[in-house]
């Protein structure tokens, strides 16, 4: 009789199981899909506004920063700019202007190559930093710049690599 209940309950999951198979990571990709392309399109996200493009980013960063913050970014050496900014003004862009469920902001530095919420951070707080010192700012020339830094560090974590297991085959004489 215990084997029976057993059994009874098996059947009667097994259907569920099945169902709930059939929803997963596919059915996630395509909810997220479907979200990202609705978020791209807001100009605010829970009640932030997001800016359209990089000119538009630092505009709106001149706006919320005061005056007395633009000196003291603008007296940071440029190669120390995101090592410093990052852990605060950059995690604020990331999380208000919606660099990882998308935004429209997120959408267009993907577009111009940058992909990795914290390059896209970075990218925002150079192109500022070079307009507070009124640099120019050469898109093409940071995107190279971050995708270079992304290849050389996969190929330095593939040389960090282990061999899981290996073994030697036999050849087959016929």
């Amino acid at each position: 009789m215990k084997h029976k209940k057993q059994l009874m309950f098996f059947l009667f999951l097994l259907p569920a199981t099945v169902f709930f198979a059939q929803e997963g990571p596919a059915s996630d990709e395509k909810e997220f899909e479907k979200q990202y392309q609705e978020r791209i399109k807001k100009d605010k996200l829970n009640g932030v506004y997001i800016p359209k493009n990089l000119d538009d980013a630092v505009a709106q960063l001149n706006k919320i920063i005061s005056a007395e913050s633009q000196s003291v970014i603008k007296a940071i050496p440029e190669d120390s700019v995101c090592l410093i900014l990052h852990n605060r003004l950059g995690e604020w862009i990331i999380l208000n202007w919606g660099f990882y469920g998308g935004s429209r902001l997120s959408h267009y530095l993907r577009s111009a190559g940058v992909t990795f919420p914290d390059d896209m951070a970075d990218f925002v707080l150079i192109a500022y930093h070079r307009n507070l010192n009124g640099k120019p700012v050469n898109i093409k020339e940071l995107v190279t710049g971050f995708r270079e830094k992304r290849k050389k560090e996969f190929e330095q974590e593939k040389k960090k690599g282990k061999v899981i297991s290996e073994e030697t085959r036999k050849k087959n004489r016929r």
